[in-house]
């Protein structure tokens, strides 16, 4: 038997639902995105987020579940997104879930939401375990050696800003609008990357961790100079800044991935995750990649960034290991991937950050 799973994710700032088979065939894929809403404020506010997940979620799944031509009685199960998140969005998504299983009596999968990024790769691209995984997203940058659906070893990853948060933060400070990695990366297009010289931070230490805090700051420091010196900055300035600062992530990204497979080795490089979109960091990886003798795979945009077609998938799969949740499956706001490694970024009442 094939099974179909609905899939449901609201772990930040977009609603989303999706119909997968397991045959890595997506019969609807619905994402009601927020961006009009956090606009004035440069970034997602939590409360706004949670509010906007629980007027859409049943919306989505009804437009999810008709676009697929299948009602709850045609699944086989309900995955959903129980965590790393917003806890107010995580908790409607999860509360959702619950009401749909308890009323159609089928089995429930909480999922976290880092292996959804993770395993859709083997959606997109039914490659076999172990791989390489670069997580890069707005939120989170991890290196995983992935062998299964829930065993993942980290092999680095970033100390304070996720890339995605930089660009944003890069973006805001140079007037751009939000969000910030496609508007940097467009301005990136007429710049020149060598002009400004901006670090490349950790790549003179060992190991694959990687820092993109202090990368922003440079990109501060260099404006205000630029403004001291000439009274403003030019358009050319700023694409020159966007240039400078797009080349220094991919740098980092590509250096630190290389030292991962020449330590780990994999047939397989992914990347998934929001910030896999830029094409200049795309192409750093890929030539990582063909260097090491490895097979590429980056899955296609809408499954980069968040969607519910990858939890779906995720939940099949954990399901498929014989995972089930009850009624008493509850929202993380924390909750790593690999559970024997180190916080990076700290540990608090509920757990660690990452």
């Amino acid at each position: 038997m094939t099974l179909t799973f609905l899939g449901i994710e609201s772990s930040c700032d977009d609603t989303a639902a999706a119909v997968v088979r397991e045959d890595g065939t997506i019969l609807s894929s619905v994402v009601a995105g927020q961006t009009a809403l956090h606009a004035e404020f440069g970034g997602v506010v939590p409360e706004i987020a949670a509010r906007a997940h629980a007027e859409k979620l049943d919306i989505c799944v009804e437009q999810a579940l008709a676009e697929a031509g299948m009602g709850l009685s045609d699944l086989d199960g309900v995955a959903v997104t129980a965590g790393p998140g917003l806890i107010g969005g995580v908790m409607a998504g999860v509360m959702l879930a619950k009401g749909l299983v308890a009323g159609a009596g089928l089995p429930l999968v909480g999922v976290n939401h880092l292996a959804g990024h993770a395993l859709t790769p083997r959606l997109t691209d039914a490659i076999g375990y172990p791989y390489l995984m670069l997580l890069v997203s707005g939120g989170h940058c991890q290196l995983l050696q992935v062998d299964g659906p829930d065993a993942f070893r980290r092999l680095g990853g970033t100390i304070d800003d996720a890339p995605g948060e930089a660009f944003d933060k890069v973006a805001k400070l140079l007037g751009l609008a939000q969000p910030g990695g496609p508007s940097v990366e467009a301005e990136a297009r007429r710049g020149d990357p060598a002009r400004i010289a901006l670090p490349r931070p950790l790549l003179d230490r060992p190991g694959c961790d990687m820092s993109f805090s202090g990368l922003k700051t440079a990109v501060l420091r260099a404006r205000d100079q630029l403004v001291d010196a000439q009274g403003g900055l030019t358009v050319q300035d700023r694409a020159d800044l966007c240039a400078g600062f797009q080349a220094a992530v991919a740098d980092v990204l590509a250096e630190q991935t290389r030292r991962a497979l020449a330590q780990h080795p994999a047939p397989v490089l992914a990347v998934a995750g929001g910030v896999a979109a830029n094409a200049t960091i795309r192409a750093a990886l890929e030539n990582v990649a063909s260097d090491a003798g490895a097979q590429f795979v980056a899955p296609p945009l809408r499954l980069c960034t968040d969607n519910a077609a990858m939890i779906a998938w995720a939940g099949m799969e954990a399901f498929r290991l014989g995972r089930r949740d009850g009624m008493g499956l509850a929202g993380r706001p924390r909750w790593p991937l690999d559970q024997s490694a180190a916080p990076m970024l700290g540990t608090g009442k509920r757990g660690a950050k990452a």
